[in-house]
């Protein structure tokens, strides 16, 4: 099956939201993994909430760019068969 083709980033929080899940990472152990709702709340203050499918569409593009994988419970999973709550961390 042919995943779908995933689009480049449109608006400036869809690129915040890619930088600021690398930047998490990036101040983290390399095994340790974030939840696309620490991306949100960075990005997004008190009012973080509808930033959510944002922030895992964001994941799945730095998926798909090589930089990070897609976790649940601790294995790496295709983004487009994950379903529910999902982990980031970056790509070895």
């Amino acid at each position: 099956m042919a995943r779908p083709e995933r689009k480049e980033p449109q608006t400036p929080v869809d690129r915040q939201l890619e930088a600021k899940i690398l930047e998490l990472l990036a101040s983290r152990a390399a095994t340790s993994t974030i939840c696309p709702s620490d991306a949100a709340r960075a990005v997004g203050g008190d009012d973080w909430r509808h930033l959510m499918e944002p922030a895992r569409e964001a994941a799945r593009r730095l998926v798909d760019a090589g930089q990070v994988h897609i976790t649940q419970g601790g294995s790496v999973v295709d983004p487009a068969a994950a379903r529910g709550p999902i982990r980031i961390r970056k790509a070895p």
